[in-house]
């Protein structure tokens, strides 16, 4: 759940509509603790799914989300719920809701995004917070009826979005079977990766527009609903290498390490070396950025959410930094050079993506 992302419907799906907010008004009028009526509602926008947020009183305390069935799975949110509150992480509380109908009424975590709060002088403390809130996660006790796989399935179909919607419908690249060959050995490189890594709980977008910084001093999770049972390092390189916000190469890597120390004192991972863990961290940050490279072109293609465009450079600037230095995947990195970003640059969203994210705190 982000109340944060400007919301836009797919034309493919049945657009949510007036009706569907005056039922929801409807049905939030039935719960009290609210004691306001008439109730109106105020739209907060959505996320990149197709929820609605509502704000309805003044100050707030809950919100009203609108989460249509079609699309959105609220049996799957309630029970994620559940699982990460009895791990001890703070996350909204849900104080009625109506799978059937895909109507929630949950705790209103106020404004204080990650994305806003973290700044150069408090980057450390707020990193080192979120860390400790990932490795509560992870704790999480497998439940296999619960928790889908992050299996090889899933990640060649999260890559190949790359394929049909970064190269073939955005920049308007038909993949030779030459080209189709080099990206399936890559591909099967990184899922080998993944699945080598040790398995645990994956929030699987857990990054600065997902973290609120709430007024007890804890630190609040939101758009969960779609864990996995997955690769360890995918949350962290998520959270670090951010593709919103970017931070220093050295003090990205001094993060990752910290955390590869707590996670062995927590016996999350075994002793891995330094290499071998920075490999997983990179690889796994590699397969997130060229699906998101996919993802993004296609809630602007398929959505109409354009706005997610003008992060694309960064996200080019993190998949190249890591394909670069590694000797098995210069092949993709050198490819992705001299076919993929001749057309990116002709793009009217496309900025240097070398220096992409430099504008934000602490970033080189």
């Amino acid at each position: 759940m982000n109340t944060h992302k400007t919301m836009a419907v797919s034309p493919a799906i049945k657009p949510v509509t007036d009706t569907r907010k005056l039922a929801l008004t409807n049905w939030i009028t039935g719960y009290s603790p609210l004691e306001q009526h008439p109730i109106e509602l105020h739209s907060l926008g959505g996320d990149a799914g197709f929820r609605r947020y509502f704000r309805f009183q003044t100050p707030s305390q809950w919100l009203a989300v609108d989460a249509p069935p079609e699309t959105e799975d609220t049996t799957q949110f309630l029970a994620i719920a559940r699982l990460i509150e009895q791990q001890g992480v703070r996350s909204p509380h849900i104080a009625a809701a109506d799978a059937d109908q895909g109507f929630l009424l949950v705790e209103d975590m106020g404004d204080r995004l990650f994305f806003h709060e973290a700044e150069a002088d408090n980057a450390d403390h707020l990193y080192q917070r979120a860390i400790s809130t990932l490795l509560q996660l992870q704790k999480s006790p497998d439940d296999t009826a619960l928790i889908p796989r992050y299996d090889r399935a899933l990640l060649r179909r999260e890559l190949e979005i790359f394929s049909e919607w970064f190269a073939g419908k955005l920049l308007g690249h038909s993949l030779s079977t030459a080209e189709l060959n080099l990206l399936n050995a890559l591909f099967n490189r990184l899922e080998d990766n993944a699945l080598a890594q040790p398995q645990t709980f994956v929030h699987r977008d857990y990054h600065s527009r997902n973290l609120l910084l709430l007024n007890d001093g804890s630190l609040g999770v939101i758009d969960f609903q779609g864990a996995l049972w997955g690769g360890v390092t995918y949350d962290l390189v998520s959270l670090l290498r951010d593709c919103y916000l970017r931070w220093p190469a050295e003090k990205v890597k001094g993060w990752a390490l910290d955390y590869r120390q707590q996670a062995i004192s927590a016996s999350i991972i075994p002793a891995v070396s330094e290499t071998e863990f920075l490999r997983w961290f990179d690889w796994f940050g590699l397969q997130r950025h060229i699906k998101v490279l996919g993802i993004f072109a296609r809630l602007n293609l398929r959505d109409g959410k354009t706005s997610y465009l003008t992060d694309l450079p960064l996200v080019i600037r993190y998949t190249l930094e890591v394909a670069d230095q590694y000797s098995e995947l210069k092949t993709f990195a050198d490819w992705f050079k001299q076919t993929l970003l001749p057309l990116a640059q002709q793009q009217p969203w496309y900025r240097d993506y070398q220096t992409a994210g430099n504008q934000t705190a602490g970033a080189e």
